[in-house]
């Protein structure tokens, strides 16, 4: 399978959060891209099968934010 061209535009915000993360991570750009697709398209298939999201703390957030 051969890999398709295509160009994406960003804000300077955008890029600059694409360029620290892949320097964080020691990857290219088009890797962090590639990567944040996949991570999109697994959480897509997930939720739209009627999955929930959290992320680990989320109880004690609330907890706090709603002052129990």
């Amino acid at each position: 399978m051969a890999d398709k061209t295509m160009t994406l535009n960003l804000s300077e915000r955008e890029m600059s959060a694409l360029e620290a993360l892949a320097a964080e991570k020691e990857m290219s750009k088009t890797a962090i891209m590639r990567q944040a697709l996949r991570l999109y398209q697994l959480v897509n298939i997930r939720l739209n099968a009627g999955e929930r999201m959290m992320f680990s703390g989320d109880e004690q957030r609330t907890i706090e934010f709603i002052g129990l």
